[in-house]
This record gives structure tokens, C-alpha cells and sequence, in this order.
């Protein structure tokens, strides 16, 4: 699958599931990616500020309190 792709993927179910809370293995395994690959798509999304990293080493919205 195309990186935009991923990307455009993960942001939705970030979207959809209000709350969601990974760390990253639990994001390659939820979307069938390895570890890097994975780390990729989470690190667009934080550096486009929709993801962040919280102190105990999950992702989750920036907008999520």
C-alpha cells in the first residue's frame, strides 16, 4: 500500500475511535504493518501534529486530553 495511503488510514481510525491509545506494537499489529513501517506512519502523523507521543510511550490525537 502506498505511504499517503497508510497515512490517510490510520488518521481515519484515529478519527473513528475516539480514545484510541497504542503503543507501537499494538499499531503494527492493529494495522498489519511491521515495527518500522508502523514508527513511519506514526512519526508523518506526529509530525504533522494529528498524533502525539504520551509519557508512557503510547500514540494518541493531539486533540485527546
Amino acid at each position: 500500500m502506498e505511504f499517503h495511503r497508510l497515512v490517510h488510514r490510520v488518521r481515519s481510525e484515529f478519527i473513528e475511535m475516539p480514545g484510541l491509545n497504542l503503543t507501537l506494537p499494538q499499531a503494527a499489529r492493529l494495522w498489519g504493518l511491521d515495527h518500522d513501517a508502523s514508527r513511519q506512519v506514526i512519526d508523518a502523523l506526529v509530525e504533522g501534529a494529528f498524533l502525539r507521543w504520551t509519557p508512557n510511550g503510547t500514540v494518541v490525537r493531539a486533540k485527546a486530553s
